[in-house]
């Protein structure tokens, strides 16, 4: 059984930062890509960033040059550093992981940032 579970939410004053991680148990996700998601109050869940097996990336315009995601193979484990954090960043963030089609994604945590 796959499970995801993120840690490292909380409140920020803006400018501030906070690591996110995101362990995965039940499956290897070395040759797989890794993705963050968050969702904000009313709004829909859009993706933040990727990881790809190889270690290439993706971002959201909005968090380009602020955020980095990276992985740890041997730890199952991808992490979110964000950095000068926005109140627009707030918002609850899922990892997710696609095997066979089927989306995985864990029960979140949540992120407020402070003006």
């Amino acid at each position: 059984q796959v499970q995801l579970v993120e840690s490292g939410g909380g409140l920020v004053q803006a400018g501030g930062s906070l690591r996110l991680s995101c362990a995965a148990s039940g499956t290897s996700f070395t040759m797989r890509a890794i993705n963050w998601y968050r969702q904000a109050p009313g709004k829909q869940r859009e993706s933040v960033a990727t990881i790809f097996s190889r270690g290439s990336t993706n971002y959201a315009d909005s968090v380009k040059g602020r955020f980095t995601i990276s992985r740890d193979n041997a730890k199952n484990t991808a992490y979110l550093q964000m950095n000068s954090l926005k109140p627009e960043d707030s918002g609850v963030y899922y990892c997710n992981l696609r095997i066979t089609g089927i989306d995985y994604w864990g029960q979140g945590t949540q992120v407020t940032v402070s003006s």
